[in-house]
């Protein structure tokens, strides 16, 4: 029997690192005896610590295309993207079309592939922020309306769907992420990156902020800093290329003028983990460091008005603070105990596999 022929779309950091965990368990579980997996890179994210240094570290394959797409307005960042994605398609015939979270990349595989008529499987579905000024928003819900299979990660992320009418081929599967997770864990005691910056567990506050709703408004962006660095604690600043570039164009800002903040290049997966093993506290708009901070039991600072992952709202030391001072003090200056986890809500590390399996059975029907 001909090989099934899967392939996966991706452009951005955090589709690198779902797409690694696919990768892994189709290797390890022998899928890849029956399945060709080849993998398509947008270009969205570009750069080395953006990019290749995941491929690297994760041991992803090389893409086998890389449409290097780079950076545009989304409106022509998506079509410059379906261009590639259907010239590529109509060359390779892939049997079904693999897409992962919320990103342009996601919308523009999942746009060509319905387009040309190849079957669209969703990894990450049925989250909502029901915010429709957000782009990730934009992307996730459009994608979910036309996907064929829908892989949810959690239960709330299924209701979702059903709430919208989408119950066919919908299965709660576990978050790819979280199989990830559990994979790094043997690779978290390295403490290099820690001797690197001259830092100590327990002594900093890790931040990152990409969101367009924050960068997007310089003003909004520096108090946000401004707020944070006021706190006294070490900052240590993992800084996004798009946020850089935005307080670079600042006339007025500086990084010199905070003496406990310090600001480095993204990193890689691993060592990503590491810092945020050992931060004392995160502070972040990022909707996979709300997770792994949750993973971590280690209390998160979320610079949004909402989260797309509804099950964090319950827990002890999660908090929604905008770009509000007052919200960003209160949770810095808050203390910590170690509390008990909600079990399983994120699955049980096997999403990967489980989703391999439902592909293979849908395409063998």
């Amino acid at each position: 029997m001909d090989k099934i022929r899967i392939f996966s779309i991706v452009g951005a950091r955090p589709q690198f690192i779902k797409l690694a965990a696919l990768t892994e368990k189709l290797h390890r579980l022998k899928f890849d005896k029956k399945v060709e997996h080849k993998i398509l890179h947008t270009g969205q994210h570009y750069n080395y610590e953006m990019s290749k240094i995941f491929f690297q570290q994760m041991h992803i394959p090389e893409p086998d295309y890389n449409l290097e797409v780079g950076s545009h307005s989304p409106s022509k960042q998506i079509g410059l993207m379906m261009k590639g994605i259907e010239n590529v398609f109509i060359k390779e015939k892939p049997d079904i079309a693999v897409i992962y979270g919320d990103t342009n990349s996601t919308l523009a595989g999942a746009l060509t592939s319905v387009y040309i008529g190849i079957p669209v499987a969703h990894i990450e579905a049925g989250l909502r922020s029901f915010r429709m000024d957000m782009p990730e928003e934009i992307n996730r819900t459009l994608s979910d309306r036309i996907s064929t299979l829908l892989f949810c990660p959690t239960k709330a992320a299924a209701k979702n769907l059903k709430n919208e009418g989408i119950t066919k081929n919908v299965w709660v599967v576990g978050d790819v992420m979280y199989d990830m997770f559990l994979y790094a864990q043997k690779y978290l005691n390295n403490k290099k990156i820690l001797d690197a910056y001259n830092i100590h567990p327990k002594d900093y506050l890790l931040l990152t902020i990409h969101r367009k709703e924050n960068t997007d408004n310089p003003d909004r962006l520096v108090q946000i800093i401004d707020t944070i660095c006021q706190s006294g604690e070490n900052i240590l600043f993992l800084i996004h290329p798009r946020t850089e570039k935005i307080l670079k164009e600042e006339k007025q800002f500086s990084f010199n003028r905070y003496n406990n903040l310090l600001v480095i290049k993204p990193v890689g997966y691993i060592d990503m983990l590491i810092l945020e093993k050992n931060a004392k506290k995160i502070i972040t708009d990022s909707g996979g460091v709300q997770k792994e901070a949750y993973w971590f039991n280690i209390p998160c600072i979320v610079l949004r008005e909402e989260t797309e992952w509804k099950e964090l709202l319950s827990w002890k030391y999660f908090y929604i603070v905008g770009s509000d001072a007052l919200k960003i003090q209160d949770s810095i200056k808050s203390t910590y105990r170690t509390c008990k986890q909600k079990s399983k809500i994120f699955g049980n590390g096997d999403a990967s596999s489980l989703i391999l399996k439902k592909i293979i059975e849908y395409l063998d029907k």
